[in-house]
C-alpha cells in the first residue's frame, strides 16, 4: 500500500513538472512575441506648422521673414500675424488669420539678435523677440553691473530704436535644487517626458541637471536607482537624457505627474505659439499655468548661454528644472530656468521638446490611445489657437507606474509582460523533475540494500 502511494506521488510530481515546463515555455514565447519594440511613440514632427500655430502659419511660411514678424494667439483665440505691407496683409486675411501692420520684419529681429550675441557676454542678461510690440527686448537682472549694462545699452542703441532695454528684479538661474523628483549628487531635478529610440526608454530632462555619467535616484537615501545620464547638451541647449536602469519606463510611461496622485496623458508633441496658455509641472511647485510670451529667446545664465528657448510668465522654483511643459495633452518643452518664484511671480524659460528630440533622434512615448490603443481626447484645434482661457492641461489619469524602481529584481521577474515569470516556472519544474528522479533512485537503492541484506545476512 505504501509503495502504491509513493508511485502515485512520483507520477503526479513528474506530470506536474512536465506541465510546468510546457507552461513556462509558452509564457516565455508569448512574452518574447508580444514584447513591444516601441511603446506608443510619436516622432517630433507629429504636428505640421499649420496645425501648431493656427491658420496663419502656412501663409507666414510663404510670405517669408522679410514681410512678416511673427504670429501669436489673440485673446479671442484667433491667430494674429505681424506683416510689413498691405499685400501680405491681404494674404493673411485670406488664410483666415488677422493681420497686424508693423515696421520691422523678422529679418530685422534676426539681425538685432545676431549683433547682441556677438557682443561680449554678460551673465544675467537675456533677449527676446516681442512679436506683439514689434520690438527686441533686452533684459538685465540684479546681478548685472552698471558698467556692463551701459556697454550693452550702447550696443542696443547702435542697432536701432526697436530694441528696448529692461532691468528686472531677481536673477536668471537654472532651476536645479514631470514632474516627479529625481535626485543625484548634482542636486534635485524633475523628470520631464519619457522618450525612446525603439529599443530602450529614457527620461528627457534639463541638461544643466547633471553631466554625462550622473546617477539618479527616486529617493533621498540613494537606494532606488532610476538611471544614468547618457547624453545631452548644455550650455547652447538645455536637455539631457537619463537611461532607465532596467531599460524600460513605468507602466504609464506616456503620463506626466501633476501632484495629488494625478497625471496628464500625453498624446503628441509640437512647438508652442506666443499667447498660448501652457501648463508646467515640477517636483517643487507642482502644477502651474501661464502664457507663452516669446520664442527663440537667448538667456545668459551664469553657467553659460542657452538659445532658442521658450519664454513664459508661469512661475518655477529650484527643483522644477527639467519638468514637463504641455497644453491640451501636447508636449511642448522642459523647464530650463528663469527668475522669481511662485510667491512673487516671475519668468520661466523652457527648452523646446521638438529641438531635443530632433537632435537626439528619439521619439516621444505617448499615452495609450494616442496611436489607436484606446480612447484619447483630441487636442484642441491648432494646439492652442482656441481662446487661451479655454485651454486645459489635457486628459487626467492616475500616476501608477511612473518612475518605478527598475533595480528591484523581484518586480522585474514578477511582471507578466517579461520573460521572468516563465523562466521561474520552467526552473521550478526542472528542479521538481530532477528531485523526483533522484528520490526514486535513492528509494530503489535502499530497496536493493534491504533485499541484499535479507538474502545474504
Amino acid at each position: 500500500m505504501r509503495h502504491a502511494r509513493r508511485r502515485v506521488v512520483r507520477r503526479v510530481t513528474r506530470l506536474a513538472a512536465v506541465g510546468g515546463l510546457l507552461l513556462g515555455g509558452t509564457m516565455v514565447t508569448h512574452a518574447v512575441a508580444s514584447e513591444p519594440g516601441t511603446p506608443g511613440a510619436v516622432p517630433f514632427s507629429t504636428a505640421s506648422p499649420a496645425d501648431a500655430s493656427g491658420p496663419g502659419a502656412g501663409v507666414v511660411h510663404r510670405l517669408g521673414t522679410s514681410r512678416t514678424a511673427g504670429s501669436w494667439v489673440g485673446e479671442d483665440g484667433r491667430t494674429v500675424v505681424a506683416v510689413t505691407d498691405e499685400e501680405a496683409a491681404a494674404e493673411v486675411r485670406a488664410a483666415g488669420a488677422e493681420p497686424r501692420m508693423v515696421r520691422h520684419s523678422m529679418d530685422d529681429f534676426d539681425s538685432a539678435t545676431r549683433t547682441l550675441s556677438s557682443a561680449p557676454r554678460v551673465p544675467g542678461t537675456a533677449w527676446m523677440k516681442d512679436y506683439r510690440s514689434n520690438q527686441v527686448v533686452v533684459r538685465g537682472d540684479s546681478t548685472v553691473s552698471e558698467d556692463d549694462w551701459s556697454s550693452l545699452t550702447e550696443v542696443a542703441d547702435g542697432i536701432g530704436d526697436f530694441v528696448r532695454m529692461e532691468r528686472i528684479g531677481g536673477t536668471f538661474t537654472t532651476r536645479l535644487a514631470g514632474g516627479l523628483p529625481v535626485l543625484s549628487t548634482a542636486g534635485r531635478c524633475s523628470a520631464g517626458f519619457n522618450v525612446t529610440d525603439g529599443r530602450r526608454e529614457f527620461i528627457l530632462t534639463a541638461g544643466h541637471c547633471g553631466p554625462q555619467g550622473s546617477v539618479w535616484f527616486s529617493d533621498d537615501g540613494g537606494r532606488k536607482k532610476v538611471g544614468t545620464t547618457v547624453g545631452g547638451s548644455f550650455p547652447g541647449d538645455d536637455y539631457s537624457l537619463i537611461a532607465y536602469e532596467g531599460g524600460k519606463a513605468g507602466e504609464n510611461a506616456g503620463v506626466v505627474a501633476v501632484g495629488g496622485g494625478k497625471g496628464v496623458r500625453i498624446t503628441g508633441v509640437a512647438d508652442p505659439t506666443v499667447g498660448q496658455r501652457i501648463f508646467r509641472s515640477g517636483s517643487t511647485s507642482g502644477l502651474r499655468d501661464g502664457e507663452v510670451t516669446a520664442l527663440d529667446v537667448t538667456v545668459n545664465y551664469p553657467e553659460g548661454t542657452v538659445g532658442g528657448l521658450i519664454e513664459s510668465d508661469v512661475c518655477a522654483e529650484p527643483g522644477d528644472s527639467g519638468g514637463p511643459m504641455f497644453s491640451e495633452g501636447i508636449a511642448l518643452g522642459v523647464t530650463s530656468g528663469g527668475s522669481g518664484d511662485c510667491r512673487s511671480g516671475g519668468v520661466t524659460y523652457f527648452q523646446p521638446l521638438t529641438k531635443a528630440l530632433a537632435d537626439l533622434d528619439l521619439k516621444l512615448i505617448v499615452a495609450d490611445g494616442a496611436d489607436g490603443g484606446g480612447p484619447s481626447p483630441e487636442p484642441s484645434q491648432a494646439q492652442g489657437v482656441a481662446a487661451p482661457d479655454a485651454a486645459t492641461p489635457g486628459s487626467s489619469t492616475s500616476v501608477r507606474g511612473i518612475l518605478p524602481d527598475p533595480s528591484t529584481l523581484v518586480s522585474r521577474l514578477a511582471d507578466p509582460r517579461n520573460v521572468g515569470p516563465g523562466l521561474l516556472v520552467m526552473g521550478g519544474s526542472l528542479v521538481a523533475l530532477v528531485a523526483s528522479r533522484w528520490i526514486r533512485a535513492e528509494q530503489d537503492r535502499k530497496a536493493y540494500r534491504r533485499q541484499y541484506s535479507a538474502l545474504w545476512g
